[in-house]
């Protein structure tokens, strides 16, 4: 894949792909060419090259977390005994293990990682907290902020 283009090289077409199928990701090819105002077979073309190009990296259902039966969220800052190479793969690694953390970004500050978690209820949560988190690799630290409602929440990029 040749990944060549960046955002600058994208023209206001390719922009409305990318927003469009951001708001809908199953649309039909025949809807969109029609949203952006292409042809069907223009509009494959250019999201076949997005899709190669990097831009577009997957197509996903977002599911309903009530409905999922795991409709809380918290977010936990961890720290780590050593910030080593070795120490953060091994970390990362574990983290991929647990399908309840949905996130996990390495950070520059007081704290090495802030993860996202999905969980049904406190007993849960603690659960979570005592058999996963503190559980990870090199954990010296854990500090959880928890949520009490969704202001705000895409998965859109502001393209």
């Amino acid at each position: 894949m040749p990944q060549n283009l960046r955002m600058a090289d994208l023209d206001d077409r390719d922009r409305a792909i990318l927003r469009a199928l951001q708001r809908e990701g199953r649309l039909t090819n025949a809807d969109l060419a029609e949203r952006v105002n292409l042809s069907a077979s223009a509009c494959l073309r250019r999201v076949k090259i997005l899709e190669d190009e990097g831009f577009i990296e997957g197509y996903a259902a977002l599911l309903d977390p009530v409905r999922a039966e795991l409709p809380s969220v918290a977010f936990v800052m961890i720290t780590l005994d050593q910030q080593g190479r070795s120490a953060l793969e091994s970390f990362e690694r574990a983290v991929t293990r647990h399908p309840e953390i949905l996130e996990c970004y390495l950070l520059a500050g007081t704290a090495d990682y802030l993860v996202r978690v999905a969980f049904r209820d406190a007993a849960h949560f603690e659960r979570l907290h005592s058999e996963a988190l503190t559980q990870l690799p090199g954990v010296t630290r854990v500090q959880s902020i928890m949520t009490l409602r969704t202001v705000k929440k895409t998965t859109a990029l502001p393209v």
